[in-house]
């Protein structure tokens, strides 16, 4: 849902030529990725496609968003016990735990700009601690769903977390989100920002937050 932090304003001062109109900010909450994925896709048992938990008679496997995982993993399961360890699709440990993992929060402000760009204020609480991760923007009107980095030119979009595990950062985005498209945090298990790609998903790149305006 996009929440209004102000009562709706529209307002305008006109000084010689001049106009200035006030722009009104809006809130999105993140949620993770893995609940989003498997609310869309009406998955059966809630799962995140990205990350994987040991099972060792798992075979290797062709995997959903087109993953190739190693054998001895499969995808974890969103109600998995949360002190469960981690792994990328080549079985290597992502060093933190399931619940870690999923409880990741955060909340973005979305400011319209008078020249048709976007302020955007990220900020994230729950993350890995002194991790690499960057902002993309999931744009859900291309086939297949394209990613670009949130800046449109991946200058500012990549940070880390702090040693508690938060983060907050500002971009500017090249055009108004809307329900079209969505801010995007993806986790560097590699621990380095891929320019204006994201990295090799699930191997490198992890989607772990996700905020979609309404």
């Amino acid at each position: 849902m996009r929440v209004l932090l102000l009562p709706f304003v529209f307002a305008s001062l006109s000084i010689g030529s001049i106009t200035a109109y006030a722009q009104t900010p809006t809130m999105v909450p993140f949620e993770s990725h893995a609940q989003f994925f498997s609310d869309e896709l009406a998955q059966p048992h809630g799962l995140d496609p990205q990350v994987f938990v040991i099972a060792a008679d798992a075979p290797a496997a062709h995997g959903l968003q087109g993953i190739d995982h190693v054998a001895g993993i499969r995808n974890a399961w969103i109600d998995d016990p949360a002190a469960q360890p981690i792994y990328d699709a080549r079985g290597r440990p992502l060093s933190m735990t399931l619940g870690k993992w999923l409880g990741a929060q955060g909340m973005v402000t979305l400011t319209p700009r008078q020249d048709g760009r976007e302020d955007v204020f990220v900020s994230l609480t729950g993350l890995k601690p002194g991790a690499r991760f960057s902002l993309f923007e999931n744009h859900f009107d291309q086939r297949p769903i394209g990613f670009t980095p949130l800046d449109g030119a991946a200058r500012t979009n990549s940070f880390r977390a702090d040693a508690l595990g938060d983060a907050t950062v500002r971009v500017v985005a090249p055009a108004l989100l809307t329900h079209e498209n969505a801010v995007l945090v993806v986790y560097h298990s590699d621990g380095r920002a891929h320019g204006e790609e994201r990295g090799e998903i699930g191997v490198n790149a992890h989607h772990q937050l996700i905020a979609r305006p309404r």
